[in-house]
């Protein structure tokens, strides 16, 4: 649209079929104004996968530049960009590459992705491309120049391509497979890496599906292609020194889920690696005990010297946490899991399980409010595999439910610790995170922290560990308390968790009142709670004072409940409503009419 990308150049119809280059001689250059920014260290990254076409309804550069508040108030320092070079078609995940020196323009202006970039370093967050070099697709010129159609069902690169493999040696490649031990190969993606980072001021790359940078024949068998391979190590590291001789320090993050023994080198020679733990949080978040030991989220217990293990437990390829708490949790008598409020608190306690975990970690975007569609979703509202990669809606309107705002400020509260507290960064630590009961011992000189949480969905005792004795602070509801016991156990109930420090820290912003939501949306009328049991809390502004009437509607728009009429002032106005009378569980709409205007919005009786 003319919104994202204003006066495109007229595609030239009836003179080609095919993608067409436009240049410009002469061009304006950008004006940096981020000179002074310095890249955060990769030990203190808290990373923010996103994917643009499903982050906001305007799938833009400017949009997102503008959304730029939210997600520096939630604390992040990088940012991960999903695929924007000009891939096939307009709607898509972006692994589906064709050219690699132009960003897409379905998400706007290349000037307007340098604007992005440059506001994001002004605020001290870096931005990673994610990018996809083991594979093209097939308007690709690379491909094309050398292509036979008639080899297989959609033709093959033909013998003698200097890019591309005829046929892919590795498992689970798609379109066309480059050939990373061709030194025309080598040579274009050291162009490419260049270019961004020193056109786009990009600050380094994940590099998709990167265990498929190479040419050891391992046919299918997953196994083979898993092991070893020296070769594989040669090509990534000449990538990423390169990448270092270019811009120093920038950032090269691997999705190679591979074997121990190679990931090990690659860290050791300065790259990062996806920490890929979305089976053991999802079975911890649910409550259950099989397959939850989140020990494997440390690069320590992976026998690694560097701490470059970008663990997590959501991603873009996986399903979403909330969202098998909602339809999969265990329950214990009235604790359920399959509730909204409940599953949310057990995302809080998944973030504080992952992110003061030394090391950089990464969330995927709205799982800091819990983002509940699978990711299966289709837009029909059916679950089908067949929509995997098919859009999925942005919802904001979560930031209007107040527990969904508790996620936000407790998962912002922790990565700001993560940026400015050492013992979050420490090399002195250890790890309980097997059973139930999970710990998390965190030293420095100046500081000590414990963490300690109950996945269970039933009470449990369990003894914290604290490092010494004397006064330590919880730092979520901000008390203090004397331990004069290292053995005494403590009794924590089914999703309690808690952050201890022996030195006092800055109380964390957990408000989360009707007020405190009303403004963080800007809204003229919020319901609180939703969904509500007993009690429903009405917030509203009115620009003229007068009379206003308040109706409760079911589903059908029949009047189930109607408050007596009465004058209130200008302004912001509070009204608490009984839901006694509403036996039914279900929707239902709160239909509101004042001298200025008519609201209406649904909520949930539980």
């Amino acid at each position: 649209p003319v919104t994202s990308y204003p006066n495109l150049t007229p595609y030239p119809t009836g003179l080609t079929s095919q993608p067409v280059s436009t240049f410009k001689i002469n061009q304006p250059s950008f004006n940096w104004t981020d000179q002074s920014y310095v890249r955060p260290p990769k030990e203190r990254l808290v990373v923010y996968e996103l994917l643009l076409r499903d982050f906001l309804s305007n799938r833009n550069w400017q949009t997102l530049k503008d959304t730029l508040d939210y997600l520096d108030n939630l604390g992040i320092t990088c940012i991960e960009l999903m695929p924007f070079n000009e891939f096939e078609g307009n709607e898509s995940w972006g692994y589906n590459p064709s050219f690699y020196f132009a960003p897409d323009k379905y998400y706007g202006p290349k000037d307007a992705l340098k604007s992005f970039i440059n506001e994001c370093h002004l605020r001290g967050i870096s931005v990673v491309q994610d990018i996809a070099l083991n594979h093209s697709f097939g308007t690709n010129p690379m491909v094309r120049m050398y292509f036979d159609p008639s080899l297989g069902d959609y033709g093959e690169p033909t013998a003698d391509n200097p890019w591309f493999n005829q046929v892919a040696p590795h498992p689970f490649s798609v379109g066309y497979d480059f050939n990373h031990e061709s030194l025309r190969t080598k040579n274009f993606c050291k162009r490419v890496l260049s270019y961004w980072m020193q056109e786009f001021h990009i600050d380094g790359y994940r590099f998709d599906l990167s265990k498929g940078f190479t040419n050891t024949n391992s046919g299918s068998n997953v196994a083979a292609w898993n092991a070893y391979d020296q070769s594989r190590v040669n090509i990534l590291t000449d990538y990423y020194n390169h990448m270092q001789s270019v811009v120093p320090g920038s950032y090269a993050i691997l999705e190679h889920l591979g074997d121990n023994s190679e990931e090990t080198v690659l860290a050791g020679n300065g790259m990062m690696l996806w920490g890929k733990m979305t089976t053991q949080y999802e079975q911890a978040a649910m409550g259950y005990s099989d397959n939850s030991d989140l020990s494997w989220g440390s690069y320590q217990n992976r026998g690694w010297s560097a701490p470059n293990l970008v663990s997590y437990g959501e991603s873009h390829d996986e399903e979403r946490i909330a969202y098998k708490c909602l339809n999969f949790g265990a329950s214990s008598g009235s604790y359920n899991i399959t509730q909204l409020n409940t599953a949310l608190q057990r995302m809080a306690m998944c973030h504080v399980f992952l992110i003061p975990i030394p090391g950089p970690k990464m969330i995927w975007e709205f799982g800091e409010q819990g983002y509940a569609y699978s990711i299966n979703y289709c837009t029909d509202g059916t679950i089908n595999t067949n929509c995997r990669t098919d859009a999925k809606p942005p919802r904001w309107d979560y930031m209007s439910i107040a527990n969904r705002i508790y996620l936000y400020k407790v998962t912002a509260a922790l990565n700001n610790l993560k940026k400015t507290q050492a013992v979050f960064s420490t090399t002195d630590y250890d790890i309980d995170l097997g059973g139930f009961g999970k710990r998390i011992h965190l030293n420095t000189p100046n500081m000590k922290a414990v963490v300690v949480g109950n996945f269970n969905v039933t009470a449990i005792n369990m003894i914290p560990g604290f490092q010494h004795t004397g006064t330590w602070y919880d730092y979520f509801s901000h008390t203090s308390f004397q331990v004069n016991d290292l053995g005494a156990s403590f009794n924590y109930q089914p999703g309690e968790y808690h952050l201890y420090t022996d030195q006092e820290l800055d109380a964390p912003d957990l408000n989360v009142g009707i007020e405190e939501a009303m403004d963080f949306m800007k809204l003229d009328i919020l319901l609180y709670p939703n969904p509500a049991k007993e009690q429903l809390t009405i917030g509203f502004d009115q620009s003229t004072p007068g009379i206003t009437r308040i109706q409760i509607l079911d589903i059908t728009g029949k009047i189930v409940k109607e408050m007596p009429a009465r004058s209130y002032g200008s302004g912001r106005q509070v009204v608490e409503l009984d839901l006694g009378a509403l036996n039914a569980q279900g929707y239902y709409l709160v239909r509101l009419s004042t001298p200025s205007k008519v609201f209406t919005e649904r909520f949930i009786k539980e």
